[in-house]
């Protein structure tokens, strides 16, 4: 009788996790994300050598408008595909498991997710516009971290220790201006490579 009561508080706890956390995220994209920010940041490196471009020389830097076009493709692609990865895999974790994914609290996570990563959006954007490149780096790591806090109450609490790290590196950061391209490897690609294998092993 005890043990039947024990099961039914652990069903009860599951099914009230279920209802009140996004817990169809895998970690597997994460690490795909990691991998994809890191062969960005080697081919940007290439790309300001194919420029002419010594990224680590400590000088001030003018980039040309077609470098920008490139870097901002490169960008983009990253997030495409990181993006692409991420719905891949939680929906294969969601039908593996029977979760339901597009619930209310689904549409909390993304809107506290997307409120930090817009306004950080539009904060680059100005950057751009008054070519203080060196500044972009550490405000997409800030803005990211804050993201992903603002949303680990909608999901996985881990989350947050992986938010709490992209705001301490971004920090950092600030005061190693011209380095930008490593503490973005760093935060978007080893730590996400990291982050991501954690939780495959916690929560396979």
């Amino acid at each position: 009788m005890n043990q039947k009561h024990q099961e039914d508080l652990s069903h009860i706890r599951s099914m009230m996790e279920r209802s009140s956390r996004f817990i169809s995220l895998s970690g597997l994209s994460g690490v795909f994300a990691g991998l994809f920010a890191l062969a960005g940041s080697i081919y940007a490196y290439q790309l300001f050598k194919h420029y002419g471009i010594e990224y680590f020389d400590g000088k001030q830097k003018t980039y040309s408008y077609d470098l920008i076009i490139e870097l901002a493709f490169i960008a983009s692609a990253i997030l495409i595909l990181a993006l692409g990865s991420g719905i891949f895999f939680t929906l294969r974790k969601s039908k593996k498991f029977d979760l339901p994914v597009w619930t209310n609290t689904t549409k909390k996570m993304l809107l506290n997710l997307a409120i930090p990563l817009l306004v950080g959006g539009v904060f680059c954007m100005a950057l751009l516009y008054h070519q203080l490149f060196a500044l972009i780096a550490p405000v997409t790591l800030l803005f990211y971290g804050l993201a992903l806090i603002n949303a680990g109450k909608y999901t996985f609490s881990d989350i947050k220790y992986l938010g709490t790290c992209e705001i301490v590196l971004g920090c950092i950061s600030l005061f190693y201006l011209g380095y930008g391209l490593i503490f973005w490897a760093i935060g978007f690609g080893i730590l996400h490579i990291l982050y991501g294998l954690i939780m495959f092993k916690k929560y396979k």
